[in-house]
């Protein structure tokens, strides 16, 4: 057992059920996004400033370990555990919390975040964003950020098994 005391920045790993109480904590504008985040790389870190830019706060959601796998990515995937991979998150600068969801969308953590901004990568159309009816529908607005870095999870797997 470790004497030094847990990374501040696991404070900001939040279970679904906490999330109200720790969202009024938090200032306003909010921007959601959310995804796998399976092996974080620079397009990864490259739309999450630019989405946090966007305003007061972000909550990041990512997909458990269950719900990674019904996406199809491949029978490896995740690579990093759902423990592993908030962690990681939880520790940029750019992020105030981070939870996950195990259903094949983040609608409930939309629906629970209320977001006035919810941001995506530039691979989804806005019109093909989950929730984006929902946040249009209170005002909010709804972002697909274009990539500026092609980069890509899948990508640098592939990159490393042919090394």
């Amino acid at each position: 057992m470790s004497t030094f005391p847990a990374p501040a920045f696991e404070t900001k790993i939040v279970a679904p059920g906490d999330l109200p109480a720790r969202l009024a904590q938090l200032p306003r504008p909010l921007v959601f996004t959310n995804g796998c985040f399976d092996i974080l790389h620079r397009g990864h870190v490259t739309l999450l400033g630019q989405a946090r830019a966007l305003g007061a706060a972000m909550v990041v959601a990512l997909n458990t370990d269950a719900s990674v796998k019904r996406l199809g990515k491949g029978d490896d995937r995740p690579v990093n555990t759902l423990a592993d991979r908030l962690a990681v998150m939880a520790a940029l600068e750019c992020v105030s919390l981070v939870t996950w969801f195990d259903e094949d969308t983040p609608i409930a953590r939309i629906l629970d975040c209320r977001p006035d901004v919810l941001v995506k990568g530039g691979d989804w159309p806005v019109d093909k964003i989950v929730g984006n009816k929902e946040v249009a529908g209170w005002g909010g607005k709804v972002v697909s950020i274009p990539f500026i870095h092609q980069k890509s999870t899948t990508a640098l797997l592939e990159k490393i098994r042919r090394l």
